[in-house]
């Protein structure tokens, strides 16, 4: 089976986390001065944190694999850098290696005096490899944030670095992920060689982890296929596939959000998060054969379901000086605004133009500030993601976050002791935060778990089909909470064995719906909190004729004008 390593620059040279496939040992840490004292005895495999493969031109802001990494990391976009072409690299003068890169790409880049710093070290690797043509496939590009990202199943709540000083919430963070990950604590914990700073050593162990993962066949590579330049070398940034454990390899196969998570954050959030109560409408309601209840989490704090995972993430991560931040269409703004002003956290909430008067309204009575982040609700990420990069406040994410996606799940928990014996439950889906929750609290149980989601806004529904996330374009009447244009790699992980199917329900559905729970039931309730009732009226989803059934009602921050209008 031989070595494998995980391997990043640091002051001193190379600091390489090391591990003996054979021996079952922990791995070891040491520091080399060049990256070609490592292979004395040939390695299985290799990952390292430092370019390979260096194409003659560049189009857009650097190489591919460099392009499609960074919609992975969040607001640590700019953590991975824009490397020039082949001649710059090559270049051992700052203003010459400008030239070459001005010429050689489109639009015309020049050098950052950061990404030049890092060139000796891509062409010790380079030369290598050109050398060594069976190194290519032994020595493979890793980023340490694309790897924590892969861990976390989305972006950190914390940077490394803030201003270029040491984050204690960053490496605290990416440590409990490394443990997570079956490394040992005490090395994950260790003083770092000398001539390597501690964030070193974390990179290193991080790109072991990754290359623990492509040893054992779940590799995945940016873009897949790998590219080649020039010289035949591989073009690829490498992660891996957390949804493809084989058997034998217990330390990295546990549920992206197990059961003993929800229960942890059940417990957390109690007293924090209300009970909601569950309305039992029995057989016949509605039209139906089935035996129909409610379970009515529009009478949530904040008016809906976020407010759990808000409190979650507030209550189990550090919260820094800066506070907390948050992009939102509303209802997650608002559940974030209210725990924050609980926990007495300032809270900045960005919002798009599109959010609905009275969701903005709500945050405002929270006490946290809004600030208009754009047309979109992509906008306001970017913005959020800004604001959060440039002041260390923590970013609470409405779904691709295990924090968020637990603290939905205790609804599933809830819902379960309320009513044992369901056959379905109907959930609503957006982002897939909540389902997600829902879906792994009764992953293993009888419990048929079934997503719904706006004919218009199908995110969960393409990711389940393709295999992965992918974007979807959005127009719906629930756009403003159920209008994600992507679900995320941690929402597919978690759905794709859990949800049993998803369905599709027009937009006149979902208004039909609002106008019954008010009709008949007096609940005032927004687009997307009718969605999953909806589903029924409309005949997307036909349960079978006595089946328990459970509908979740999950939003009650409707614009009342256009709901009595809607009314008649």
């Amino acid at each position: 089976m031989g070595w494998i390593a995980g391997v990043d620059g640091c002051k001193a040279g190379w600091v390489a986390a090391c591990l003996d496939l054979a021996a079952g040992t922990a791995p070891t840490l040491r520091v080399v001065s060049r990256f070609g004292d490592l292979l004395a005895t040939p390695p299985a495999l290799i990952a390292v944190d430092m370019p390979i493969g260096l194409p003659d031109r560049i189009e857009g802001s650097g190489r591919g694999p460099e392009q499609l990494v960074r919609p992975w990391l969040g607001q640590r976009q700019s953590s991975v850098f824009s490397i020039p072409s082949r001649a710059a690299v090559e270049s051992d003068d700052y203003g010459e290696a400008c030239r070459q890169a001005l010429a050689t790409s489109q639009p015309p880049r020049k050098v950052s005096k950061q990404g030049f710093h890092l060139f000796p070290r891509i062409r010790e690797i380079d030369a290598l490899l050109r050398a060594e043509t069976g190194l290519r496939e032994r020595i493979r590009e890793v980023h340490p944030e694309l790897a924590f990202a892969t861990m976390r199943g989305g972006p950190l709540a914390h940077p490394k670095k803030i201003k270029g000083r040491i984050n204690d919430a960053g490496m605290a963070e990416r440590r409990a992920l490394l443990i997570a990950q079956g490394l040992p604590r005490e090395t994950v914990h260790a003083r770092p060689p000398r001539g390597a700073g501690a964030d070193d050593a974390l990179d290193a162990l991080a790109a072991l982890v990754v290359a623990r993962h492509i040893a054992a066949g779940r590799g995945r590579p940016f873009p897949e296929p790998p590219g080649r330049d020039s010289h035949g070398i591989p073009v690829a940034i490498w992660t891996y596939w957390p949804d493809r454990p084989p058997p034998q390899d217990t330390a990295m196969t546990e549920n992206p959000v197990p059961r003993p998570m929800i229960e942890a954050a059940a417990q957390r959030i109690a007293g924090h998060a209300r009970v909601t109560p569950v309305m039992r409408l029995g057989t016949g309601a509605f039209g139906s054969e089935a035996d129909i209840s409610l379970k009515l989490e529009c009478l949530q704090h904040a008016g809906s379901f976020k407010t759990r995972g808000a409190f979650n993430n507030l209550l189990s991560l550090d919260l820094p000086a800066a506070g907390v931040a948050a992009a939102s269409g509303g209802n997650h703004g608002a559940a974030v605004a209210y725990a924050a002003r609980a926990r007495g956290v300032k809270a900045t909430i960005f919002v798009p133009e599109i959010s609905p008067p009275p969701k903005i309204e709500a945050i405002r009575r929270f006490g946290a500030e809004v600030v208009i982040g754009g047309a979109q609700y992509d906008d306001a990420q970017a913005a959020c993601d800004r604001f959060v990069a440039e002041t260390g406040a923590l970013k609470i994410h409405p779904f691709a976050a295990k924090e968020t996606i637990a603290g939905q799940g205790t609804l599933g928990r809830e819902w379960q002791e309320q009513e044992p014996d369901l056959d379905t439950v109907l959930v609503a889906v957006g982002g897939g935060g909540l389902i997600s929750g829902i879906a792994a609290w009764f992953a293993g149980a009888k419990v048929k778990v079934v997503g719904v989601e706006p004919a218009g806004s199908r995110a969960l529904q393409a990711a389940l089909e393709a295999g992965g996330p992918v974007q979807v374009d959005v127009a719906s009447i629930a756009a403003d909470s159920l209008g994600a244009r992507n679900v995320g790699p941690l929402v597919h992980a978690v759905c794709q064995d859990t949800v049993d199917h998803v369905v599709l329900v027009p937009d006149e559905a979902i208004t039909g719906a609002q106008v019954t729970l008010w009709r008949d039931l007096r609940l005032a309730v927004e687009p997307g909190g009718a969605a999953a009732l909806g589903a029924l009226l409309c005949g997307a989803y036909r349960p079978t004729p006595g089946e328990r059934l459970g509908v979740l009602v999950c939003g009650a921050n409707v614009d009342l004008g256009k709901l009595a209008a809607r009314v008649g």
